[in-house]
């Protein structure tokens, strides 16, 4: 069985600056499998990438994971909300 969860965990953290801000969730359905992924506001920018390319890449890889696994998978990248000082 494809883990979603873990794929998703070891892209990201290679990626990021602060890996232990990386929380990755994931609901299943039947036929689809959500993936929430929240990181450190700081890293947001490593994540999407020059014009969104490097967090379409990380999708296209899910994507492709989940015809295996025949399960459609959808990454939300979850923004937390900005404190005002």
């Amino acid at each position: 069985m494809v883990m979603f969860k873990e794929l998703i965990e070891y892209i990201v953290i290679s990626l990021v600056d602060y890996p232990d801000d990386v929380v990755v969730r994931e609901v299943t359905g039947e036929r689809v499998v959500i993936v929430e992924l929240t990181v450190s506001e700081e890293d947001l920018g490593k994540i999407i990438g020059r014009y969104g390319r490097t967090l379409k890449a990380i999708r296209t890889l899910l994507y492709t994971a989940g015809l295996k696994a025949d399960k459609k998978v959808i990454l939300e990248l979850i923004e937390e909300p900005r404190e005002e000082a």
